[in-house]
Order: structure tokens, then sequence, then C-alpha cells
């Protein structure tokens, strides 16, 4: 599998991320088993598909907790949560307080950002050059 067809598992998982996208619906996407993309998201991305959804749905959240005056509840159901107890239990779990503390800037949150697949790092290059 290219880093290309990785970088393509990414761009539609960010695409369809307030859809609750699955395993299985990117799999389709790209042509290739749900076990073979899972082994290889997680290989090139770092974590599980799973937790990429988890993390990216909750950074895309506070984002916009932070950006707008939208109400918990709308956001919470945006991103796929059942409830606003549990996106606020989730944003707890992730960021270490409630949307409403992150809102008023009593605290500083380290989101998760979309990755660059196709972005070769320089001590990786820097390394083929040398060898």
């Amino acid at each position: 599998m290219s880093l290309k067809t990785i970088e393509n598992m990414v761009d539609w998982v960010e695409e369809n991320i307030k859809e609750n996208p699955t395993l299985i619906e990117m799999s389709n996407y790209v042509g290739y088993s749900p076990f073979y993309c899972s082994a290889k998201f997680h290989e090139n991305v770092g974590i599980t598909f799973k937790q990429y959804v988890s993390k990216r749905k909750l950074s895309l959240a506070a984002i916009e907790i932070r950006d707008t005056q939208s109400r918990f509840l709308d956001i919470a159901l945006k991103y796929g949560f059942s409830s606003q107890e549990a996106f606020t239990r989730a944003f707890v779990d992730a960021f270490g307080c409630t949307p409403s503390q992150y809102r008023k800037r009593l605290t500083t949150i380290q989101i998760y950002m979309r990755p660059n697949i196709l972005l070769v790092p320089e001590e990786e290059f820097l390394g083929t050059l040398k060898d």
C-alpha cells in the first residue's frame, strides 16, 4: 500500500468525520480489506483508526468551542456524541477540562492535528542522501 493510499484514507476520514466514519466504509473506499487498512493505517499514522476518529472529532469540537458560541449540545451532536454528557466525559478524558472551562479560557489544551503522511521528515530525507 502506497503512502498516497494512506493519505487518501486520512483525507476520506477528514471529509466524513461528522458522519461517524467506519473502518469498513474507509476500506471500501480505498479498495483494501478492513484488516489490511487497519494495520497500515496504524503503522503509518501511529494510532488506530478508531483512536484517530475519536481524537480528531474531539479536536475539531474543541476548535468549534473556542471559535464559536454554539451550544455544547449542538457541537456534541454534530460530532456524533449521543448527549452533551457523553461529549463532556470524552472531552474531560481527552483534555483534562470541561468544554465550559475551555471556552472560558481557564485552561490550554493540546489538540490532535491531521497528519501529513506524504511529508517526509527531514531526518529520513537526509538519511537517504548519506547512504
